[in-house]
């Protein structure tokens, strides 16, 4: 009998270790997000021309660029189902096309994901080095600040610190 109860115990106590798991996947983003600029919102300098053209920072770790760097095809395909592109851009996995070399290397050919990016394209039609020299970007609807609109409240945050740091 004892031991039905112990195991009872472990059982409740992994299920609510599992239930704080999933809680903490499903947050990521908004935890990737903020974590990702908090160190941009300390005394550092914001520099548009070390981020991206959308303002984010790329993670050493992102496993696209890294799939691309090795030329590694099952981790190609991994990342193409991470980032749900054949979902979203209705096509299917191709290696030559499944990469990322970041979106500001311009020697290389750029895959499906940035070649097709609308804020990088616009952000590079303006001549800016990140949105967040954009005087638009607040009012701003491309797909990307739609699809994730936390992440656009917190370019929009990062602007307002730039232009505190450039006045």
């Amino acid at each position: 009998m004892m031991k039905s109860k112990i195991n009872r115990r472990k059982f409740i106590k992994r299920g609510a270790q599992a239930g704080m798991a999933c809680c903490a996947l499903m947050m990521s983003s908004k935890l990737v997000t903020a974590g990702g600029f908090g160190r941009l919102f300390d005394d550092e300098k914001i520099d548009p021309k070390k981020l991206n053209f959308c303002g984010y920072s790329c993670p050493a770790d992102c496993k696209f660029h890294i799939a691309t760097l090795e030329n590694d095809i099952e981790k190609k395909k991994e990342a193409f189902g991470i980032w749900k592109i054949k979902e979203k851009y209705e096509i299917e996995f191709d290696p030559e096309t499944a990469v990322c070399w970041k979106c500001k290397d311009f020697e290389k050919k750029q895959g499906v994901v940035v070649s097709n990016c609308t804020v990088r394209a616009c952000a590079k039609d303006k001549g800016y080095d990140a949105c967040i020299e954009c005087g638009q970007l607040k009012s701003c609807d491309k797909d990307l600040w739609t699809r994730f609109p936390d992440f656009h409240k917190a370019v929009i945050e990062m602007q307002v610190k730039y232009k505190e740091q450039t006045a």
